[in-house]
């Protein structure tokens, strides 16, 4: 099993950390066997706690089988194998704790990242959104082949938008591109019109480019 991190730290309530400390010094043989335990007010000013908070403490020691507590009489230490359980069971439940507060970082930290992604998603597709609406028709493009009927007349004589629903944007010509070509360019075989529109238009420009004589 993979040790904590020594650097977590659980805060346990104070009442605990006492009944853990005292369980700690029976284990080692600092308080013995058939002892008694100093008074609760003797204790409290020790540990600089309420006397209640004391009480709590024995009461759980007892609980565990470490110390009899008899009323107006102290409590007395029982068992130092049951001392070191104590210990051993606190020390397991600290680390179970450490554990859960780490596994919690850890779910934070993904939930964090999970809506950092998410946040990203929409700022990409709503990117992608303001372009399509800006810019809502695509380019095509489309060589002349040299039998095509369109070859030597203008764009105006062909009527192309009435006849293909796509508008020509420019013609590339061997090396050079005609950006925004007039009505009265004249169209050769080779040349390449690119155009927009929706794209149901471009099975329509093929067939007419592709129209012979």
């Amino acid at each position: 099993m993979e040790a904590p991190d020594i650097n977590e730290t659980i805060t346990s309530p104070v009442y605990l950390q006492i009944a853990l400390d005292v369980a700690s010094r029976i284990e080692r043989g600092d308080l013995e066997e058939n002892t008694k335990l100093y008074g609760r007010s003797i204790m409290s000013s020790e540990y600089g706690v309420s006397p209640e908070t004391i009480r709590r403490s024995l009461k759980l020691l007892s609980d565990m089988g470490v110390v009899h507590v008899q009323k107006n009489s102290g409590a007395t230490i029982l068992s130092r194998e049951k001392a070191r359980q104590y210990v051993a069971r606190f020390s397991q439940y600290n680390d179970i704790q450490i554990r859960r507060k780490k596994l919690r970082k850890i779910m934070d930290a993904n939930i964090k990242q999970t809506k950092e992604m998410i946040d990203l998603v929409n700022e990409i597709t709503g990117s992608d959104d303001r372009v399509s609406r800006s810019n809502p028709f695509r380019n095509y493009e489309i060589d002349i082949p040299e039998n095509s009927m369109i070859i030597g007349k203008t764009i105006g004589d062909l009527q192309f938008w009435q006849e293909t629903g796509g508008t020509v944007i420019a013609i590339r010509r061997v090396d050079k591109i005609i950006l925004s070509p007039g009505p009265y360019i004249r169209l050769e075989s080779f040349d390449t019109i690119i155009f927009v529109g929706e794209s149901r238009v471009v099975s329509a420009v093929s067939d007419f480019v592709t129209r012979v004589e």
